[in-house]
């Protein structure tokens, strides 16, 4: 049950409804002097406002709040909403008052008030404003404690004096604090909330960092002593080997590396893995006491005292799995098994577990014992300490999330107040900020001291003391963005028009393009420009995907687990699409001239060839230019694309799979043009050859179905890892594509009447299955409970028609297989040309999906206020059976 506490901080003065108790004496007072220094920083700010282009408040404050918790702040737009009314109110007073005659007055003017209003009575100038108009109540949670209002759990009621009779209009001035109070209250329980869980999770990466240390120091002198025995035994040393060290005794065993379950602990929080419940028994003897190094906890805020580490085992039941055993306490190290050699080593230690459970069970029938100590090497130390310090960045990330949530929303409530004093002519400002200083989100300190901390655990485990070096990870800069990239886009651009022009007029007089052109043209080198004309179009429309969502504040960097210092900014990838095609379209135009001129000799015919693997060489060029974090990266993402079952699936691999499922004639021409060169076909001009070799066209049919494949495979390994069943269903969303792919590839080799109807069938029921996911899954839309109607209720657009029109575009463009029953040609135009507009009609509605598709998964992530990723720690402490 609430308490209402007399605590008002309120009235014409400041003066307190109730007696203080002389310990709070000199809390208000330091509540007076953050008051008065805030007043200053707006001061100063005004000031400087004066010399700077003026910036509306209300855009810095949408430009800096943190996305993912945009409904945790201060609704500072709706609040200026209410003070709108009330400045229309006041105006109308205002008029009406102007028009009235004094003889109508109801009453006289006291003199009081005047005399109140003598310049003289206000040395700062604000004669103008009227004093003790709100009274500030403060509510307490049963059991509440604390002083001067820094108390998690409060509740803040706002009261007019002589209910709101000083205002033009009352009901709204009511409403205005009342809302008001809504928001304080709002950001004082988001704040503990947030501070709380990243609390713990520094107490427990404290403990992560504790066993880490002991770790190492094991695996160390395990190495010693082996290099003491190997020297022992081989003479070199007459002594015999030393005694364990009972400082870093242990058992050394594998960890378990669980095959399932790793993404669920990450989103239910599993990072609170090891808590001091239980004391150590007191026949255990001196040597399994937990010895701590005293480095580790020596901040005195993430620490805790020796003695209190020394008698205290902490105990938690987990799944089985083999584990380290050190210092009396077993810990199981739990590392994700995200790659095919963690996989692989995976599925043999549950082999080796079989086997070594059955040594044990005929070992000890045969009255022998069997030893399960094990050596655990340095890569599996070395992945848990990168997990570990992951754990760290993103902890430092998100405490300074907080820092800024803090400081945004106090300058919203400064900036509010200010605003409702000008339009009201009343004194709330002052009164109001006493209380809002005094809330428990500015005057708690445990993310200042939490934020020190981990900077100093970074820099001692981490960058070896230094402090620069650190700070590369915990507060990386950002690349900025220069005028340059700006200009060159425009002067590549420029050149890509002008060849792209000269290109058209010389195939058009070479007639190329038609029904008559040049076949073997068309057959080997159309398919070089088409794959780098569709390749750079997607990029492009990525771009474009860029700008949107940066303008749109949704966070795809977070999205996609980007390294903020490396990733692409639009204007990198326009530059890089402008360039890379000026350059392939004026190698294609010389080509063209060459053949146009009659030479047809192999070097000509191998200049399309050359040029591809010209751009193969750059994507896999060691050298660090052209961008080649980027690069690798693309890389990466494509090889854990192939081997989809052995890796875990992310957003990024998933989202490129998608694009690819795009892209297929790209592949295949990519599988054509490798058959027709490393054949030697282009010596003959044979273009034919990879077309009637038996194998080499089945190839190309599995070409046509491997993104489908690697998309299915990725939905069947996110359900084995999450175990949520609407990833079987997406599943069935691709085998449904392969399907109506597999009966058009059956209906290109036999044009009856029965494949054709099995086409339209499959063909419709896998567009509509796809429409289906398209709007409801990826989209979120088609909410029929929707405040939105047919919407969703979040939108990050203002217009709802965009929507609409989204959902009709990509329905017109889902329908692009139509064309394998229409056969429709444009004018005189080659086939392939066809073939070229509608795989780049594609291309445009998969670059359309894409911002729809963030945009889902941004408000999900909002939805959940996760604006930091989770990782998971590698050690689990377990008990012993």
């Amino acid at each position: 049950m609430d308490t209402t506490t007399a605590t008002a901080i309120c009235c014409s003065h400041p003066r307190i409804s109730t007696p203080l108790p002389m310990a709070t004496i000199e809390t208000h007072y330091h509540y007076y002097s953050l008051h008065q220094s805030t007043k200053r920083k707006v001061e100063e700010e005004d000031l400087q406002g004066e010399t700077r282009p003026m910036v509306k408040f209300s855009k810095q404050f949408e430009g800096q709040l943190v996305p993912e918790w945009k409904d945790a702040f201060v609704d500072y737009w709706q609040l200026k909403k209410d003070i709108k009314r009330l400045q229309a109110a006041e105006a109308e007073a205002a008029g009406v008052a102007a028009t009235t005659p004094l003889s109508q007055c109801q009453a006289p003017v006291a003199a009081a008030h005047w005399v109140m209003r003598l310049p003289f009575l206000h040395p700062h100038g604000h004669h103008h404003k009227e004093h003790g108009a709100i009274q500030v109540h403060r509510k307490l949670a049963s059991g509440g404690g604390g002083g001067g209002g820094a108390v998690a759990g409060e509740v803040y009621e706002t009261e007019l004096v002589d209910g709101g009779a000083g205002f033009a209009d009352g009901e709204a001035a009511r409403a205005f604090f009342a809302r008001l109070d809504e928001q304080l209250n709002k950001v004082n329980r988001f704040y503990e909330r947030k501070e709380a869980e990243f609390v713990e999770r520094g107490e427990s990466l404290r403990r992560q960092l504790q066993i880490l240390a002991e770790l190492r120091a094991a695996v160390v002198a395990e190495q010693q002593r082996d290099g003491r025995r190997r020297r022992y035994g081989n003479g070199g040393d007459s002594s015999p080997p030393d005694t364990e060290d009972p400082s870093v005794s242990c058992s050394i065993l594998h960890g378990d590396q669980s095959l399932r379950g790793t993404s669920e602990q990450e989103q239910e929080g599993q990072e609170k893995l090891t808590k001091d419940m239980i004391a150590r028994s007191p026949d255990e003897g001196d040597d399994d006491q937990l010895t701590i190094p005293q480095e580790l906890g020596d901040s005195g805020r993430l620490g805790r005292p020796r003695e209190e580490a020394a008698n205290t085992r902490p105990r938690t039941t987990l799944p089985g799995g083999r584990a380290v055993t050190c210092q009396g306490r077993s810990v199981r190290i739990n590392i994700p098994v995200t790659t095919p050699t963690r996989t692989v080593t995976a599925i043999r230690e549950l082999l080796f577990d079989d086997m070594l459970s059955q040594s044990r069970r005929s070992g000890s029938a045969n009255g022998t014992k069997c030893s399960d100590k094990l050596s655990i090497n340095k890569r599996k130390v070395h992945q848990a300490e990168k997990m570990i310090r992951g754990a760290l960045i993103e902890l430092y990330k998100g405490l300074g999330y907080l820092k800024t949530y803090r400081s945004l929303n106090m300058m919203a409530f400064v900036k509010i107040l200010k605003k409702f004093d000008k339009v009201t002519a009343k004194e709330a400002q002052s009164i109001y900020l006493k209380v809002v200083e005094s809330s428990y989100f500015n005057v708690s300190d445990k993310v200042i001291r939490l934020m020190d901390d981990v900077d100093e655990l970074f820099v001692r485990h981490f960058a070896e003391g230094d402090k620069r070096k650190a700070m590369k990870y915990l507060k990386p800069n950002q690349r900025e963005e220069s005028h340059t990239t700006t200009f060159f886009i425009g002067l590549f651009t420029g050149g890509f028009a002008a060849l792209f022009i000269g290109y058209c007029i010389m195939a058009h007089i070479a007639g190329m393009y038609t029904q008559q052109s040049n076949k073997v043209y068309m057959a080997t080198s159309y398919p070089v420009l088409s794959m780098f004309s569709l390749f750079f179009l997607h990029l492009f429309l990525y771009g474009c995907n860029i700008f949107m969502w940066r303008k749109t504040r949704i966070n795809y960097t977070f999205i996609f687990e980007f390294t903020p210092t490396k990733e692409l900014k639009y204007r990198d990838v326009f530059l890089i699409c402008t360039t890379s095609m000026t350059i392939v379209i004026g190698v294609m135009f010389a080509h063209l001239t060459l053949i146009v001129k009659g030479y047809s000799s192999c070097a000509v015919q191998a200049i399309p060839g050359a040029l591809l693997l010209v751009f193969l060489l750059i994507l896999v060029c060691p050298f660090n230019i052209l961008y080649r974090s980027c690069r690798y990266h693309f890389l990466t993402v494509i090889r854990n694309i192939i081997l989809t079952p052995f890796y875990k699936v992310v957003m990024v691999d998933f989202f490129m799979a998608d694009q690819l499922c795009s892209q297929v004639p790209l592949l295949r021409s990519l599988e054509y043009l490798a058959c027709y060169y490393i054949t030697s076909s282009y010596k003959t001009q044979d273009y034919g050859y990879c077309t009637r070799v038996k194998h080499f066209r089945d190839l190309a049919y599995a070409v046509s179905f491997l993104p489908y494949y690697w998309r299915a495979m990725q939905c069947a390994r996110r359900w084995f890892d999450e175990g949520d069943i609407n990833h079987i269903v997406n599943l069935g969303k691709y085998v449904s594509a392969m399907l109506a792919a597999g009966t058009k590839v059956a209906y290109e080799n036999d044009n009856s009447a029965g494949w054709l109807s099995l086409v339209v069938i499959v063909s419709s029921l896998a567009t509509i299955y796809q429409l289906y996911w398209d709007f409801v899954k990826d989209w979120g839309l088609l909410q029929f409970n929707s405040k939105n109607p047919w919407l969703r209720n979040d939108l990050i657009l203002k217009q709802k028609y965009i929507y609409f029109l989204s959902m009709g575009l990509n329905l017109i463009l889902r329908l692009a297989w139509l064309q394998t029953v229409i056969h429709p040609n444009i004018g005189s135009l080659d086939s392939r040309v066809t073939l070229f507009i509608l795989a780049a009609l594609e291309v445009i509605r998969r670059g359309h999906w894409n911002f729809y598709r963030l945009e889902n998964e941004h408000l999900n992530n909002a939805g959940k206020f996760r604006a930091v990723k989770v990782v998971p720690l590698p050690f689990h402490e377990v008990e012993e059976n």
